[in-house]
């Protein structure tokens, strides 16, 4: 018996995908619940799994043709599962050890989907076999020739770095951006940091990092300067009685912005945790699209790459973005003495038709204060 593989359902507002990649070729053994491909969206990949044990029979959408919701994207040819003694059931047939170790990494099915690559050709060092990512690029340089020259390749944007494209650009020419910029004293909030990280992490078994201050202290300046939680929408400007907090998070496939929702509600160590959880499903491709939607405030940290200053775009239809920098020891002048402390520069950059200057340096000097004495945090004043 024959079975059609077909598209799942789409995100809402979400009309096509294209197919990233293909884990399985014509022939191969597969498994009910094996993930046969990888679809990529604007904001997420999906996974489409096998609705069957059984051979592959036929891919009738290749990697990178764009398909909608429900289009047939292969055949299987159904192999059911003979019972055996004792009510036991007979396992499906092996994967060959190649298929085994084609069990790709998300970071390796991009690279091999981009260059339309035969995995099949290309030795795995990884763990078990697995072929990493250092294994596709030797391979590609050996199949081009490319070790010496001036070698180069194009490859089409993928569906996700299109969008980020779009929407930057987009941004730039319909808003009225400008940036402020302010540093801060983070001596208090490391010294309170250090002290009580181990046991903060024992009692809520996530890490103290510093993203948790900021995000409380941009709800405790958002409460105060409502114009910079609001948005506007066509002729109207929306004030926002929420907190939804979006935190950037860096992928191989560019950078997604999950939502901490109702922040405000939020426990440090809640927090924390959220963030940790949203970091790791992005960063193996398993947001959700209802998880990056919405926001009325985003929070980007370049200093983990070692950016010292830089000029965050806003997060449309947001009307400001907090730029988080590197934390730089220096000299700074305490009660009439140089002293040594860990500063940060921060920027923030706000659409000034709905934010006036004076709200957006009020708003990040408050940022500032709160930060450099973080016991008000907690005293909410």
């Amino acid at each position: 018996m024959t079975v059609e593989v077909k598209v799942p359902m789409l995100p809402e507002s979400i009309a096509d995908a294209t197919i990233s990649a293909w884990h399985k070729k014509a022939g191969d053994v597969v498994t009910r619940d094996e993930n046969l491909m990888d679809l990529e969206t604007d904001k997420v990949m999906l996974e489409v799994p096998s609705p069957v044990d059984g051979i592959l029979k036929e891919i009738v959408k290749k990697s990178g043709d764009t398909v909608k919701a429900n289009q047939v994207v292969a055949i299987i040819e159904a192999v059911a599962k003979p019972a055996v003694g004792n009510g036991e059931v007979a396992k499906a047939p092996a994967a060959t050890a190649r298929e085994a170790s084609a069990a790709l990494s998300p970071a390796v099915r991009r690279v091999v989907a981009e260059h339309e690559m035969d995995v099949s050709q290309v030795k795995g060092t990884g763990k078990g076999g697995r072929i990493t990512k250092e294994n596709v690029t030797s391979a590609m340089q050996a199949s081009t020739g490319a070790t010496t020259g001036r070698p180069e390749q194009r490859v089409p944007m993928t569906r996700m770095r299109a969008r980020i494209a779009e929407r930057l650009l987009e941004v730039t020419q319909t808003t009225a951006m400008l940036t402020t910029f302010n540093e801060i004293n983070l001596h208090e909030v490391i010294e309170l940091r250090n002290k009580y990280k181990e046991k903060f992490e024992k009692a809520h078994n996530t890490r103290l990092g510093f993203m948790s201050f900021f995000v409380k202290a941009a709800v405790e300046a958002l409460k105060r300067f409502p114009a910079v939680n609001a948005s506007i929408d066509g002729g109207d400007i929306v004030y926002h009685g929420y907190f939804d907090i979006g935190v950037a998070v860096s992928t191989e496939r560019g950078l997604v912005v999950p939502v901490l929702r109702n922040a405000d509600q939020m426990s440090m160590a809640e927090i924390e945790a959220n963030i940790a959880e949203y970091a790791n499903k992005a960063r193996a491709g398993k947001l959700t699209l209802e998880e990056m939607q919405g926001g009325t405030f985003t929070i980007t940290n370049g200093g983990v790459f070692g950016s010292l200053l830089s000029t965050p775009i806003l997060n449309s239809p947001q009307s400001a973005i907090l730029g988080m920098h590197k934390i730089d020891q220096r000299p700074v002048a305490e009660n009439g003495q140089i002293v040594i402390r860990p500063m940060m520069y921060v920027a923030m950059s706000y659409d000034h038709r709905i934010i006036d200057g004076k709200d957006s340096v009020t708003f990040l000097v408050a940022i500032k204060e709160l930060l450099e004495d973080p016991a008000r945090l907690l005293l909410e004043i």
